[in-house]
């Protein structure tokens, strides 16, 4: 698998799937979720409505993931993820890795060739980044998956350098 950084936007990736930090609700909310919601349209609503009306009726439990369409993303596909929130007193490392194994499980069954990733729970969950890089890179890296693609989608320039060294590559 190829591992590569791009600074920017998330919802501008042409990609096969691109992960969305989700809430657990899956009915947008701010962060790298409300941008999805807003640029990919009604069209994702409208599908995570019909999760929250089947199966996922509680909520999509942290950790794991669940394709819908990309709307007018474009991409193929939007795979949503609920990250963790970081706690300083339990270590939650595991779920957050459950987040990039979980949803290039989904890109597997989607048939996805790429996908981008944000930095998940970097935002208002209060994850480190140095940490969140560290388990996002590792995870990647260690996946069994016919993905043959990542891209970490960075919003800023200090998440891109630190993405990037943990890469080992300069930004």
């Amino acid at each position: 698998m190829n591992i590569t950084l791009v600074k920017g936007d998330i919802t501008e990736q042409r990609a096969d799937a691109v992960v969305n930090a989700a809430n657990s609700s899956l009915l947008g909310g701010g962060g790298v979720d409300g941008a999805i919601h807003r640029r990919g349209g009604p069209e994702i609503l409208e599908a995570c409505r019909a999760l929250r009306a089947g199966r996922y009726a509680g909520g999509l439990p942290t950790g794991s993931a669940v394709a819908t369409t990309a709307g007018r993303l474009p991409a193929r596909w939007v795979i949503h993820t609920v990250g963790p929130v970081y706690s300083p007193s339990q270590d939650r490392s595991d779920l957050l890795a459950s987040c990039y194994r979980e949803s290039l499980r989904v890109a597997d069954e989607l048939g996805a060739a790429t996908v981008a990733f944000p930095a998940i729970s970097t935002g208002i969950y209060g994850w480190p980044m140095d940490d969140a890089a560290r388990i996002a890179v590792e995870t990647a890296r260690a996946a069994e998956t016919s993905v043959t693609e990542v891209t970490f989608v960075l919003f800023d320039g200090p998440a891109y350098a630190v993405f990037g060294s943990r890469l080992g590559q300069r930004a």
